[in-house]
């Protein structure tokens, strides 16, 4: 008899950093991992062969996000290949490298989280998930100082999560659950070896706070976003000092 996955999750940006540790945390039998990537078509297939091996199951649909035709072909070729979604982790971000043009964060960062959530909510059944991956260096913009050149990418993130909370209304009546998981720096990745070559002291003042979150554990709280009965409205992974009130 064919087995039918219980849980269908898209993870965007997974071929690579947390995007795929979570890819790889998620595998099981009961659920089926679509391996997003942008470019890297070879890192990609190797997250989705190493879930396999682990007895999960998995495959890859290569998509630019922040391009609406490939966004569009990337949930019509989810609709036609599984009929739904159940969990939908909006990993995949970006505005720090080098040579972007000044909307592009904008276009990533809001424009392309929004879009996708609106693709994707006619195919969530209800308990469906939406996660959003966020650092709380824009989770917590503009209240908050941030590195020399993450402004822009911060205000965009900030940007997105704010469009993805004005879309709650719509999630409450498909009965879809919206969580942010916001994060410190998270030790290892590359948007803190990008920081800390451009503003290394605002790094340094992190680690004074206490050990940055590693990927395993920051990505562990996405996993859980996705698969406990009840998630939170939002998670936040290390940074304790963000969360006091003045």
């Amino acid at each position: 008899m064919h087995h039918v996955p219980e849980r269908i999750v898209l993870v965007t940006g997974a071929s690579r950093g947390i995007g795929a540790d979570v890819a790889s945390k998620l595998a099981d039998p009961d659920t089926h991992v679509i391996v997003n990537y942008r470019e890297k078509a070879k890192r990609a297939e190797d997250i989705a062969a190493a879930i396999r091996n682990a007895g999960g199951r998995a495959s890859t649909i290569g998509a630019d996000i922040s391009d609406e035709a490939d966004a569009t072909a990337l949930m019509a070729t989810i609709e036609a290949r599984f009929g739904r979604l159940d969990a939908l982790v909006l990993n995949a971000s970006g505005g720090l490298e080098m040579g972007a043009d000044p909307g592009y964060a904008m276009r990533l960062n809001r424009d392309a989280q929004r879009r996708l959530a609106q693709m994707a909510l006619p195919l969530m059944p209800v308990d469906g998930r939406i996660v959003f991956v966020t650092s709380h260096q824009a989770h917590f913009f503009p209240n908050k100082a941030v590195p020399k050149g993450y402004s822009a990418v911060a205000a965009s993130k900030r940007a997105g999560e704010t469009a993805l909370y004005a879309m709650r209304a719509a999630f409450s009546r498909a009965g879809v659950r919206l969580t942010v998981v916001s994060g410190d720096m998270i030790d290892g990745t590359i948007i803190v070896r990008l920081l800390q070559r451009r503003d290394p002291d605002a790094v340094a003042a992190r680690r004074t706070h206490g050990t940055l979150p590693t990927v395993h554990e920051f990505s562990a709280a996405i996993v859980s976003a996705v698969t406990m009965p009840s998630p939170p409205g939002i998670v936040y992974v290390g940074g304790a000092d963000y969360l006091v009130t003045a």
